[in-house]
C-alpha cells in the first residue's frame, strides 16, 4: 500500500466557481511569511534601542531618568543603561557589550580611543567631587585642600571608605592619595568596599567614616545621617564627564549610527539645556560644557 500524504493540518480552501484553489506550495509560503512576521517586529524593536554603559554616579544622581525620556522624544530611541564603575563601563566598550559610553575618567577615556575601541571622546558636562565625613570631624580635615585632608585622615588612622571599584571616583581618589608621596600610608582606617557611590555613602553614614563622592550623588543621597561636606572648592576636585561611541570596526554588531544620535543630541543645545535644568532642591547637579 502506498503511503498517504496527510494534509489535514494545512488550511483548506473551498474553491469558488471559476476560481482555482491555491496550490499546496502557495499555502506553505503564506504560512512561512506569517511565521516570520513576529521576527521582523523583534528586529525593529532591537534597532530602536541602544545600550549605554555608564557610571553609578550618573544613575544614582537621578540624571538619567530626567535626561533619557527627553532624548527618546527627540529621537524615538530607547536607551538601556548599565550602571557600573567607569573602569567596568570602559571594559564593556572594549568587549563590545555597549554601544555608547558615558563616563568620567578622561585619562582612561583617551586611552580607549587610542586603542581603537571607541571612535572619539566628547566632553559633555562637569560637576565636582567633595569629601564628606562626620560633623564632629575628629581628623580636623575641614577646608579646601583634598591632599591635606587625606594626609590628616592617614595620620589619625580615621575611617575612610573607598569605592575600590576602578570607577572614575576611585581613580580620582587614588590620584589624590598620590599627592601624599609615593608609598605613603593611607592609615589603618582605610577600607575598600568594591561598591557603587550610594552603597559607599551608606557605609560612611552608618560608621561615621570619611568618603569621597561626586556632588551629584551627594545632593540626591537621602541617608546622610551625621555626614556633612567638609572639603570642597579645590581645583583638583573638578569632575569632567565624557561620552564615546564604541567603534564598530572592532565590533560590527555595535549600533554606531544610533549611538551617534545620542552623542549628537546630548552635546547639542537641546541636550545641554536638559542637563542644566536638572536640579534637586534648587541646586544644579551638572554643568554642561560640550565643545569646551
Amino acid at each position: 500500500m502506498k503511503p498517504t500524504l496527510r494534509t489535514a493540518s494545512l488550511p483548506v480552501f473551498a474553491p469558488k466557481a471559476g476560481k482555482r484553489r491555491p496550490s499546496l506550495r502557495l499555502t506553505l509560503v503564506l504560512a512561512a511569511v506569517a511565521a516570520l512576521a513576529p521576527l521582523g517586529s523583534t528586529a525593529l524593536a532591537q534597532a530602536s534601542s541602544i545600550t549605554m554603559a555608564s557610571t553609578t554616579s550618573t544613575e544614582q544622581s537621578g540624571l538619567f531618568p530626567f535626561l533619557l525620556p527627553e532624548f527618546k522624544k527627540a529621537s524615538g530611541l530607547d536607551v538601556k543603561v548599565v550602571a557600573v564603575g567607569t573602569g567596568q563601563a570602559i571594559d564593556m566598550g572594549r568587549r563590545g557589550d555597549a554601544d555608547v559610553l558615558f563616563v568620567h575618567d578622561q585619562v582612561a577615556e583617551e586611552k580607549v580611543v587610542a586603542e581603537g575601541f571607541a571612535i572619539k571622546r566628547f566632553p559633555v558636562m562637569y560637576n565636582d567631587f567633595v569629601l564628606v565625613g562626620p560633623a564632629a570631624d575628629a581628623a580636623k580635615v575641614r577646608g579646601n585642600s583634598i591632599v591635606d585632608a587625606l594626609r590628616k585622615i592617614a595620620a589619625s588612622n580615621a575611617d575612610f571608605i573607598s569605592r575600590g571599584d576602578k570607577s572614575g571616583t576611585h581613580a580620582a581618589e587614588l590620584r589624590f592619595w598620590k599627592g601624599l608621596g609615593e608609598g605613603a600610608s593611607k592609615g589603618s582606617g582605610y577600607k575598600e568596599c568594591g561598591c557603587g557611590m550610594g552603597p559607599a555613602l551608606n557605609m560612611g553614614s552608618s560608621t561615621g567614616a570619611y568618603v569621597l563622592t561626586d556632588r551629584g550623588t551627594w545632593l540626591s543621597f537621602k541617608n546622610r545621617g551625621d555626614l556633612t561636606v567638609l572639603v570642597e572648592g579645590d581645583k583638583a576636585l573638578f569632575n569632567q564627564y565624557g561620552v564615546l561611541v564604541v567603534n564598530p570596526a572592532k565590533h560590527p554588531h555595535v549600533k554606531a549610527a544610533e549611538a551617534q544620535k545620542f552623542v549628537d543630541w546630548v552635546t547639542s543645545s537641546a541636550g545641554q539645556n536638559v542637563i542644566a535644568s536638572y536640579k534637586i532642591e534648587g541646586q544644579q547637579l551638572f554643568f554642561p560644557n560640550a565643545g569646551k
